[in-house]
């Protein structure tokens, strides 16, 4: 009795090899290795290892450094978007709101394996942006957005009478965004996770006073 099966016994195939990686995590792994070393010291190299592909199925996925680069940053700022979407939605006190918004802040530069990598934008771009149009116009894109999240936030509490009838939502905003900027910087410097988390609430007790 047989056991194989024949080839015209079974459900045809689609030509052609399947995907051995999953194009989001790549990128994610791609992130990782230019999160590490900055855009400068990443080499295609150093790509290929962190995401186990190789050049030719790297260029053909996702394009050259620089594309992959900014395919990375793109990515970045979707996903912190959506986060701080999620954690400044109304519902909750504003002191609460922004206190998770830090928190969630530090989750991401406290991600890294074994050391703190602070914001991949704050850690990579910055520096890429003064010579790199197509950056510095995400970069700074970025920043706008977060600022306007914030901006949303404070005009929300200061309607519910959460803020001072005089406060200025934009103000407050940018004072919001220069603390996730700062404790950014200071992760990435190696400061511990404590320090920051208080250093964001004595900020978020100056904001919504």
């Amino acid at each position: 009795m047989q056991t194989g099966i024949k080839t015209s016994d079974t459900k045809k195939r689609p030509r052609g090899r399947p995907r051995a990686y999953e194009p989001e995590t790549a990128l994610r792994q791609a992130a990782d290795a230019f999160w590490r070393a900055g855009y400068a010291g990443t080499s295609l190299d150093d790509l290929s290892a962190a995401t186990g592909m190789n050049r030719p199925s790297l260029r053909a996925a996702f394009g050259d450094k620089h594309e992959i680069y900014v395919k990375a940053l793109r990515d970045y700022w979707e996903r912190k978007f959506a986060l701080m979407g999620e954690v400044l939605a109304p519902g909750k006190p504003l002191a609460d709101t922004l206190m998770q918004a830090y928190d969630a802040a530090l989750d991401i530069y406290f991600s890294g394996e074994g050391q703190p990598r602070g914001c991949f934008v704050v850690g990579t771009a910055v520096t890429e942006a003064l010579e790199d149009p197509e950056v510095r116009q995400i970069v700074s894109d970025g920043f706008i957005g977060l600022d306007e999240r914030f901006r949303e936030r404070m005009a929300l509490a200061r309607e519910a009478g959460e803020l001072r009838a005089d406060a200025d939502p934009e103000a407050l905003a940018l004072l919001a965004s220069a603390t996730m900027h700062t404790i950014a910087i200071r992760a990435r410097a190696g400061r511990p996770r404590e320090e920051l988390h208080e250093l964001a609430r004595k900020a978020v007790n100056a904001i919504s006073r």
